[in-house]
């Protein structure tokens, strides 16, 4: 069993900065693929960035690219989100994930098993 627990999110004016954090516990957090999405309301959860395990490659939403960095600390089993330029579209609720196998689709939701609860990003204008 995996445990994900986000936080960092919050309420920021445009062009401001967040950083997510993702605590993960569990399972060897060393093996996973973890990933980011976000839903916004009455839109479909949507993928934001993903890192394997080796953090040598990292994969970004075109919406996104440029502006967010996601890294992670195996040593301390956490993924980050570091968000740059906020807009008020990225305003949602933002969620950790855990891939437990190698994926070459890792902006696919069914490719990851494990799920935190989320955590709110709201961008005022």
């Amino acid at each position: 069993q995996v445990q994900l627990v986000e936080s960092g999110g919050g309420l920021v004016q445009a062009g401001g900065s967040l950083r997510l954090s993702c605590a993960a516990s569990g399972h060897s957090f060393n093996t996973y693929v973890m990933g980011w999405f976000r839903q916004a309301p009455g839109k479909e959860r949507e993928f934001v960035a993903a890192i394997p395990w080796s953090r040598i490659t990292t994969y970004y939403a075109d919406s996104v690219k440029g502006r967010f960095t996601i890294s992670r600390d195996n040593a301390k089993n956490t993924v980050y989100l570091q968000m740059n330029g906020l807009k008020p579209e990225d305003t949602a609720v933002y969620y950790c994930a855990a891939a437990v196998h190698d994926t070459r689709r890792p902006d696919v939701k069914g490719e990851y098993s494990y799920w935190g609860q989320g955590t709110q990003v709201s961008v005022s204008s």
